[in-house]
């Protein structure tokens, strides 16, 4: 078979969340938004990175960031947290454990 006709391999022109990922972060956006937390969100695809932004009012600022971005896949994960004042909350490999502080918040809300 002649390898003329095929062409190379180019990273895709947007980055996006797989339907995994976006289960889990939908997931843990609808548990807070049964706990009176969260009340908005956005998704933004860029052509680097992808990020979902949860509000607690539409008006504001993002309370979280979660964003994606696979340049950073080898060097320090490509799971980046940031809080609301965009202060880098955790980094990780794994959007799991990136989204575990959020889960803790999540747990103290139920619980109170």
């Amino acid at each position: 078979m002649p390898l003329d006709n095929v062409a190379p391999l180019r990273p895709p022109s947007q980055i996006a969340f797989n339907r995994i990922e976006l289960d889990r972060i939908l997931s843990l956006y609808g548990r807070m938004v049964a706990a009176g937390h969260w009340r908005d969100y956005a998704l933004d695809l860029g052509a680097k990175t992808a990020s979902f932004s949860a509000f607690r009012r539409t008006a504001e600022n993002p309370e979280v960031r979660i964003v994606k971005d696979p340049a950073l896949r080898l060097k320090q994960g490509e799971w980046i947290l940031y809080g609301e004042g965009g202060v880098v909350l955790k980094r990780g490999h794994d959007l799991a454990g990136v989204l575990a502080p959020i889960e803790r918040r999540l747990l103290k809300l139920v619980e109170a």
